[in-house]
């Protein structure tokens, strides 16, 4: 079972086109919410670090 052949933009009916555009950007937001996350952790674990090297 392999995918179907994608249509081009102009061969798609609105309904089609709508549901590609909703798909793609939902990819998008779960691609930012998890660079975020990751740019969170990493600014808390660098603060982290310069805490600790103060106290020592």
């Amino acid at each position: 079972m392999g995918r179907k052949p994608k249509k081009k933009l102009e061969e798609m009916t609105e309904l089609e086109r709508l549901q590609y555009e909703n798909d793609y950007l939902r990819a998008e937001v779960a691609v930012l919410k998890k660079l975020r996350k990751y740019r969170l952790r990493e600014k808390q674990g660098s603060e982290s670090n310069r805490n600790y090297s103060r106290i020592s």
